[in-house]
């Protein structure tokens, strides 16, 4: 068994990142070298450079959803959080709810939409029992439920980025310029450090560039609670690898061109795909946990940001770095001031 402890660390609170930097591509990278054990500092502009031509990036292209709700109980006039997950075909939303007192079924909150006016109803239906914090809703509205949020919603922005609090700018700086498949409550944050001028280039190195769509869950920044890592129970999230998407990364991965997967949502889905041992078109639910003594099947190298203690993530990326290169690493980072969490800097692990 693994002590969760193994993965704390002591991180000064001026380094959590609270903005995107004006140009992203301007962000710091990290360049961790597996082989050698060699730490280099570069720029996330400096990636043509750093990769090199027939390698395959693998992007996530989903969009991150207005999925946060502020209202107030029409019953008491308290106030009332809640974050939207998932709306069915009948117009139901799950969603999860944060209020000081004990909303009834039936009860209906009065939704306050991004200008602070308010807007329409939406009726408490049922607690669901298997997560008292989770709601089944009907909002008082005809529009289908993206339309919705994008005038009620508001960008789930981590807590510990200003509190949670969303500016404006946030609309467009949490989400990846390429982002296309609405579905997320969170971004694939090492994809916030490209730009158009970057990917185009990367192409122009001889660089492909594939996409993947995996829906980042709520779950993804929550820590492990339980004291041994191997007992925690691992959150889903729906993705999804096309056929003809997997074809030719199945083609370049035989052909032994590097495989690099930007964030750790591409990692889960592409190694879920190849779960078989070759990858294979895949749609549907991955709650695959990476941790040791996990054998990588298919991917060759990752990009991703600096992560928080005690999560999943940083669980993978030890687990894919090697475990003592990269507590090095952090150590570094926090040495050389890098930017942490979201809207900070990254890594590169080669």
């Amino acid at each position: 068994m693994t002590n969760l402890s193994e993965y704390d660390y002591t991180l000064p609170k001026h380094l959590i990142a609270q903005t995107s930097l004006p140009n992203r591509a301007d962000a710091r990278l990290m360049v961790v070298h597996r082989g050698s054990g060699e730490i280099e500092h570069y720029h996330v502009r400096d990636l043509p450079q750093l990769l090199r031509p027939g390698d395959v990036l693998v992007l996530n292209d989903t969009r991150v959803i207005p999925a946060r709700l502020i209202g107030r109980r029409i019953e008491t006039g308290g106030r009332w959080e809640g974050l939207f997950l998932e709306a069915d075909s009948t117009g139901i939303w799950r969603l999860l709810a944060h209020t000081r007192g004990k909303p009834a079924s039936g009860e209906s909150i009065r939704l306050i939409n991004a200008h602070g006016a308010e807007d329409v109803n939406l009726r408490l239906v049922a607690r669901l029992p298997q997560n008292p914090g989770e709601w089944l809703a009907v909002p008082d509205s005809d529009e289908d439920a993206l339309t919705l949020l994008g005038r009620v919603g508001r960008v789930p922005i981590p807590p510990y980025i200003r509190g949670g609090e969303m500016m404006e700018i946030d609309r467009q700086h949490y989400q990846t310029v390429y982002a296309r498949v609405p579905g997320a409550v969170a971004a694939p944050t090492a994809g916030l450090h490209f730009t158009d001028k970057l990917l185009s280039q990367i192409r122009g190195n001889g660089i492909v560039i594939e996409y993947v769509t995996l829906h980042v869950g709520l779950g993804t920044f929550q820590p492990i609670k339980h004291p041994q890592i191997e007992q925690h129970k691992m959150h889903s999230e729906w993705g999804t690898v096309p056929p003809d998407t997997a074809e030719r990364l199945r083609a370049a991965h035989a052909q032994g061109r590097r495989i690099v997967a930007v964030g750790t949502t591409v990692v889960r889905l592409l190694e879920t795909a190849a779960r078989e041992g070759e990858l294979q078109p895949f749609s549907g639910e991955t709650d695959l946990f990476i941790r040791p003594p996990y054998q990588f099947r298919f991917i060759s190298a990752m990009m991703t940001n600096f992560h928080l203690p005690k999560t999943t993530l940083l669980v993978l990326a030890r687990t894919f770095g090697g475990d003592e290169l990269i507590r090095k690493a952090y150590e570094e980072a926090i040495r050389e001031q890098y930017r942490f969490y979201s809207y900070g800097d990254a890594m590169l692990i080669l």
